[in-house]
């Protein structure tokens, strides 16, 4: 059968249990589903029917429902476990060296580069929670005007500001000078506007965060389909995880839900290609802040507008339910777990319950869109795509 559309819906961090190199990351023994699966929140009986708890590692289901579609498990070539590495080797590129990371801060030539670029002071300058740094750093910075600079674990700098000290547009042209200083060596592969408002002791995010990524070192799986002549829709923060290369239309979300929404009314659209989606609340609000109920919850939440999704498809639709990295609110700290991700496969032209088994880089769902779309490129990783078509 032909596939006229694909929708890739990644829900950012939704890890299925420890990868083989995980020891070497620190986190043998992080299982994101495995934690979360065990809260009275957690209900997801259409991924269940998809395949999820029959992957190999996941601890099956007592009662598993009647399978009605294919499934695997995928492990990372990439060296790293970050939402841009794993974008990345989804579209098909994969990451040979790490991006750079910074445990102790940035070094004195960025802080200076910084504040030549933007005439502004620096805070901070440590690996930080994002609520817990505009907590502590706001009140100063609010007094001084001085900017609140901070990492985590993963390969970013981010940059605080008041909305009412630093106003969007100059904190937006802040970060993009930085985006410009943190190059070469110092390649972070995001540099992120955090801004906020509020006042003393009660600080509150926006969202009206925007993200500046490196350009993506190769050929994506997008930039393949744009070439072919056919449409790219982005949903979330797949427009800047990929500096915009190869996005025909995209669409910001506020959460979850609203993402999901927006895809819902994307697949009433008339478009021949790929829609790719980021969720990302898996991830921020829950992984990252160890809520096991919240995300097992936020997981139930989906699972219900993906059966609304899976009812309104058409016959040339296929879905691809897939992650990028995990982040297990269960596992010591609050930083991205090195972590198997599942594929979820369903549509018309899809067999049902064929098991994948393992493969070895996120990059072979690039290899598989492309031909189920009949688009040629030069991405890695290998298709699946005629191991599970009808």
């Amino acid at each position: 059968m032909d596939v006229n559309r694909v929708f890739v819906i990644v829900l950012d961090s939704y890890g299925i249990g420890h990868a083989p190199d995980a020891a070497a990351f620190g986190d043998e023994g992080a299982n994101t589903l495995g934690t979360i699966r065990r809260s009275e929140k957690y209900h997801t009986p259409n991924m269940e029917k998809l395949g999820l708890f029959c992957i190999d590692g996941v601890e099956p289901m007592a009662d598993q429902p009647e399978l009605i579609g294919s499934y695997g498990r995928l492990c990372e070539a990439s060296k790293g476990k970050d939402t841009t590495i794993g974008h990345w080797e989804i579209a098909g590129i994969i990451s040979e060296k790490p991006l750079p990371t910074y445990p102790d801060g940035f070094p004195r030539e960025v802080l200076e580069a910084l504040e030549k670029a933007t005439g502004r002071g620096i805070l901070c300058n440590k690996p930080y929670s994002g609520t817990d740094v505009i907590r502590d750093y706001g009140d100063e910075h609010v007094k001084t005007g001085k900017l609140i600079v901070y990492t985590s674990a993963d390969s970013v700098l981010q940059i605080a500001a008041h909305e009412e000290v630093v106003p969007l547009e100059e904190l937006y042209e802040i970060c993009h000078k930085a985006r410009e200083i943190m190059l070469g060596e110092h390649s972070v592969g995001r540099v992120i506007a955090r801004p906020f408002v509020g006042e003393s002791g009660n600080y509150t995010r926006t969202p009206h965060r925007h993200d500046y990524s490196l350009n993506p070192p190769g050929q994506t799986m997008m930039d393949a389909i744009v070439e072919h002549g056919l449409d790219t829709l982005g949903v979330g923060k797949i427009y800047d995880i990929f500096a915009g290369r190869g996005i025909c239309k995209t669409i910001s979300i506020e959460n979850n839900v609203d993402g999901m929404n927006k895809t819902l009314e994307f697949q009433k659209e008339d478009f021949h290609g790929l829609c790719f989606v980021n969720l990302v609340d898996f991830d921020m609000l829950y992984g990252h802040r160890n809520d096991i109920d919240g995300y097992a919850n936020a997981a139930t939440v989906f699972d219900g507008q993906l059966g609304e999704f899976m009812s309104r498809m058409r016959e040339d639709d296929v879905v691809i339910i897939t992650a990028d990295h995990g982040c297990d609110p269960g596992f010591k700290g609050t930083d991205h777990s090195r972590e198997c991700i599942p594929v979820l496969i369903y549509g018309k032209a899809v067999k049902a319950g064929v098991n994948l088994g393992t493969e070895h880089t996120f990059a072979n769902i690039g290899a598989s869109v492309l031909d189920m779309l009949g688009v040629p490129g030069e991405i890695r990783g290998e298709s699946f795509w005629k191991k599970i078509c009808r």
